[in-house]
Order: structure tokens, then sequence, then C-alpha cells
């Protein structure tokens, strides 16, 4: 396969997408102005040697960039590309009813996910849109108060973000979290499979991510155990949140049950964000979500960013 080949293949565009365009530009250009100074012959030895020692510096740069935000160590591949990206502005905007901070906050929440993966402990769960549409939504939705509760937390890389998220809109967050920390990811249906970064899921590993948030992370409240015991939930019923994530059991009936501890100790005006919501890999959410919001409930449905459904309650 010829350089420029390569450089149009499948893999090249998948890994490097946003500038694949540009690179084609660049080359199509070179090679245009080879042919046209060999008056329509083949390009001469010295321009298809500087052609080919382009290609190669370009790849060699793409190795660089695919080490930094590729999927080596992490289950999904950061690169971002147009399409989703310009998708999940609209959506976050359509949430917020403002365009400008939206883009704004979706710029500043993929930053902070690069940065967060690339010194944390871990990963972060879930696809770069919805991990953005997350982070860049819930300070736009303005909580009724700084309290946040995140149900089932991974390695706590999410939660070093939104304490930073809310930071950024002048808040002061207090954090509590609830999760089994079973050193590895729990959920219904899947194996138990050490996690790809290669990091146990332990209480440890999140005490130091949420170190990387400074004086909020390290002040954050951790809960061992399952958000359906009524142990756990006596522990961390003392407050009503502002801020609710319910991200721990996939199933339905785990969904349900977290959905209505939710009524109980969501403040007035409260968000409440359900991931994954939507994801064909996880039908029980939408099955939970859809019933719930049948019955009698404090919660508003606002509206869907990426796989994330955004809930305001009364």
């Amino acid at each position: 396969m010829n350089s420029r080949a390569l450089l149009r293949s499948s893999v090249s565009r998948r890994l490097l997408r946003p500038v694949a365009d540009l690179i084609d530009q660049r080359i199509e250009r070179q090679v245009r102005s080879a042919l046209r100074r060999t008056t329509g012959a083949t390009a001469g030895g010295g321009d298809t040697e500087r052609l080919t020692r382009e290609v190669d510096r370009l790849r060699h740069r793409l190795l660089s960039f695919e080490l930094l935000v590729g999927p080596h160590g992490r289950r999904n591949s950061r690169i971002l590309a147009g399409a989703p990206l310009e998708r999940l502005y609209g959506e976050v905007a359509a949430l917020a009813d403002d365009r400008d901070a939206a883009e704004r906050n979706v710029a500043a929440a993929y930053r902070l996910l690069v940065a967060l993966e690339s010194l944390g402990v871990g990963r972060i769960a879930g696809g770069t849109m919805n991990i953005c549409g997350k982070l860049a939504t819930v300070p736009l939705l303005d909580p009724p108060n700084d309290d946040i509760l995140e149900i089932g937390t991974l390695y706590g890389m999410f939660s070093a973000g939104l304490l930073r998220m809310m930071e950024r809109d002048g808040r002061s967050p207090d954090l509590t979290i609830v999760d089994p920390f079973a050193g590895i990811q729990l959920q219904p249906g899947t194996g138990e499979a050490a996690d790809p970064t290669g990091a146990p899921v332990d209480e440890h590993a999140v005490r130091t991510n949420l170190a990387l948030a400074g004086a909020a992370g390290a002040a954050a409240r951790i809960r061992r155990g399952h958000s359906e015991d009524p142990e756990t939930r006596a522990a961390v019923s003392d407050r009503r949140y502002g801020v609710i994530v319910v991200d721990g059991d996939h199933s339905a009936n785990g969904v349900a049950q977290d959905l209505q501890w939710a009524e109980e100790i969501a403040a007035p005006g409260a968000v409440v964000v359900l991931d994954d919501y939507g994801d064909a890999q996880w039908p029980g959410i939408k099955e939970a979500l859809d019933g719930h919001l049948k019955g009698e409930t404090r919660f508003t449905y606002l509206g869907k960013a990426a796989h994330s459904a955004y809930l305001r309650a009364s």
C-alpha cells in the first residue's frame, strides 16, 4: 500500500478523524505541485522522496496523538468527530437554553476529561460525548444547592471532574459517593473481568483521583455499600441533594430502586442525571425511567444529551 493510501485507510481515519481531511488536502497540494513541475509526467524522485518523508512525519505525530487520546489503556477512544460533537452542542444547548454556554462547557469538559485520565488512576466509564455532556450540563441547569450524590462511581474520576466543573461555575460542591468497591466494575449480565486499565476498582483509587479536584475532592464523603441497602441509605440520607447522579446497578429493577430513593432525598429543584439512558446495551435503564415517570413522581423529564437523561425535582 502506498503512503497516501495508508493515510486514507479506515484505521488512520478512525484514529485521527478530526484532522484527516486537512492532511489529505496538504498531500493533494504537494502532489499537484509536483505534477505541474514535471509538465504532466510522473513526479521526479526528489518530489516523491519529500512526499514520503512528509507522510512519515505525519504518521509519527499520529502515534503520539493516539497514545494521548486513543483507546490504549481504556475502553473508549477520546478522539473527537465533528458530527457527534455538533450534535452534543445542540443537545446541551437545548437543555440549558444557551448555545454559547453549551459550547464553552463542552470544550472545558473535554479538556478536563483528557487531563484527568492522563493524571489519574483508571478511567472514566462511558463514551466521550456522554461524559462531556454530563460534565457540561449539570452546572448549566443551576442546581438548587451544592450537595451532590453519585450512586456508582467506578474510579471516582467523573466525580472529580464534576467537582471542578461546578467550581468553574462559582459553586462550592460537597460530594457524597455510594459504591460497593468490589475490585471490578459490577453490572448484571457482565463477566467479572479486570478493568482494561489494569487498576483495581477500590476506595484507594477513588481517593487518589478525588485528590486531583483539590480541597473539595479531599473532603468528599464515601460510603461503601450497595445503594439498595437500608444501612447505606440511612448513612447518607441526612440531607437533600441538589444533584443526584444515578449510575449504579443498570438493571431495570436496580434503576427503579435508585429512582425511588432519589425521590426521597432530592431537594426541591434538584437535578437528577440518569446515565446510559437510551443505550441499547442497557435497555433496563430506559424501561425503569419510562415506567417511573408514568406513576406518581416529583420528577419532570427535561431531555437527553448523548446517553444521559436529565430530570428536575419539584
